[in-house]
C-alpha cells in the first residue's frame, strides 16, 4: 500500500478552513468539494488512456482520452460531500453507496445499505473524509472487492497512521490519497487535529 499526501499551497489553505470551527456548512461544502477535486486529480493519474487524433481549428494533432469507466462509491453519509467533484469531472462516473454507521461505544461500523454499480471493469475510488480507525474503510472496499472491483483507490481528506496501518493490513494493494496524515486519535477514536465531526459540519447536525 502507498500513502500518497497532496501537498500544494491551495490543497493546505482549503483544509485549515475545514478544520477552523467557525466556517459555516455552506463554505465547509464548497471547501470539500474544491478539496476532493485536487485529491481527484492525483488519485486518477494511473487511469487507462487511449491516443486519438483530434482535429483543431487549425490542424491535426494527437492527444489522449480516458479509456476506462470510472466508479465512485461514497461511504454514507460524509462521503457524499466527496461525491459531487467525482461528477463533475467525470460525468459518466458509476456511483454507488455503502451506508455505515459507528457504535459511538465501541468505534465499530455496522453496514446498513449496500448499492453498487458494476465494478470488475472500473477504475474505483472509495470516498470516505475521514480515515480514523481505519475500520469503515476497510469494510467499505472488503464490499467493493466483493461486488468485482480488481483494485480499489481511497481517497480521504485527512488520515491518521492507526488508519493507515489498518487498511495497509486489510486491503495492502489499495493506495491512499489524502491532503494530511494527522497526529492520531484519542481515547473516542476522533481524529487529533482532525476537523470535527465531517456529517455534522458537512449538514449543519450538530
Amino acid at each position: 500500500m502507498a500513502l500518497h499526501l497532496v501537498d500544494h499551497p491551495l490543497a493546505a489553505h482549503l483544509l485549515a478552513d475545514l478544520r477552523d470551527r467557525d466556517t459555516t456548512p455552506d463554505t465547509f461544502r464548497r471547501r470539500a468539494r474544491d478539496l476532493t477535486m485536487a485529491l481527484v486529480f492525483e488519485a486518477t493519474r494511473a487511469i487507462r488512456t487511449r491516443p486519438v487524433s483530434v482535429e483543431t481549428p487549425l490542424e491535426t494533432t494527437e492527444g489522449r482520452r480516458i479509456d476506462q469507466a470510472i466508479a465512485a462509491v461514497p461511504v454514507l453519509r460524509a462521503g457524499l460531500g466527496m461525491l459531487e467533484p467525482v461528477t463533475l469531472m467525470f460525468p459518466e462516473v458509476r456511483v454507488g453507496y455503502i451506508g455505515l454507521e459507528r457504535n459511538e461505544e465501541t468505534a465499530i461500523a455496522r453496514i446498513y445499505y449496500r448499492k453498487l454499480p458494476p465494478l470488475d471493469d472500473a477504475f474505483c475510488l472509495c470516498l470516505d473524509p475521514m480515515l480514523a480507525t481505519g475500520g469503515s474503510a476497510a469494510q467499505a472496499i472488503h464490499y467493493m472487492k466483493e461486488a468485482g472491483a480488481k483494485s480499489v483507490t481511497m481517497l480521504a481528506i485527512v488520515a491518521t497512521p492507526e488508519g493507515v496501518a489498518h487498511l495497509g493490513r486489510e486491503h495492502p494493494d489499495v493506495d491512499v490519497f489524502t491532503a494530511s496524515l494527522d497526529r492520531g486519535l484519542n481515547d473516542r477514536k476522533y481524529i487529533l487535529p482532525g476537523l470535527g465531526d465531517f456529517g455534522d459540519r458537512l449538514y449543519g447536525t450538530f
